[in-house]
């Protein structure tokens, strides 16, 4: 017997773009494995810790005792890397007519990705950006810290209780919910960390606009 779709009310939405609008995981895992290979580390340790946070983040964990400046390095260098390569870079299925359906709904895109890398990937995908953007350049601190997703909030005029975030990582989601929100999970990297709803893509997300200004969007 088919289930009936969870339903979440919000005034906001705040997306995630790697994994939740855009699929990019052929260009992370080529150049993230080579960085893993380049340091001895595994690459299958290093790809269960690099979605969601900013780079140098990520090198700080795998690599605890190693220079801050040589991470923010690496990191800048390897953002160049993805700026520059787009071979197999796509939307997630219904992505399009995702952020078509949130034209005249409050929404912002909250991304580990800078300005440079955001706008690449998007225009490759074929995606609009939205107006508000909260990219690597707008924080102090990445995902899980809920910096990102409390700033996209700000931005919008939004109560964080009222937002809705979009996320595919555990980091992400981990900073959805330490911002207040409420977090969907896309794909399968979300499942494993209990978002408050799960889809496989954004084909399995409909809205309904309210009478008072909010969207009811309707999950799975």
């Amino acid at each position: 017997m088919a289930t009936e779709p969870a339903v979440l009310t919000a005034r906001a939405l705040l997306l995630d773009m790697d994994g939740t609008l855009v699929n990019s995981d052929a260009v992370v895992e080529r150049i993230w494995r080579r960085w893993a290979a380049a340091q001895g580390l595994d690459g299958d340790e290093v790809m269960s810790v690099v979605h969601g946070r900013q780079g140098h983040a990520s090198m700080a964990l795998l690599l605890p005792g190693r220079p801050v400046e040589e991470n923010l390095a690496d990191n800048a260098r390897m953002l160049a890397e993805e700026t520059a390569d787009m071979d197999g870079v796509i939307e997630v299925p219904g992505a399009t007519a995702f952020l078509a359906a949130l034209r005249d709904v409050p929404h912002a895109l909250v991304t580990s990705a800078d300005v440079a890398l955001s706008t690449a990937r998007m225009a490759a995908a074929g995606l609009p950006l939205p107006s508000v953007r909260v990219t690597a350049e707008s924080v102090g601190a990445s995902k899980p810290d809920p910096e990102g997703f409390l700033k996209g909030a700000a931005e919008l005029g939004a109560d964080p209780a009222d937002c809705v975030v979009f996320e595919d990582s555990g980091a992400g989601i981990a900073a959805g919910r330490a911002a207040g929100m409420r977090v969907v999970g896309v794909g399968p990297r979300a499942g494993e960390h209990r978002p408050d709803a799960w889809v496989r893509d954004l084909t399995e997300v409909r809205m309904e606009s309210g009478p008072d200004g909010t969207v009811r969007l309707l999950i799975g």
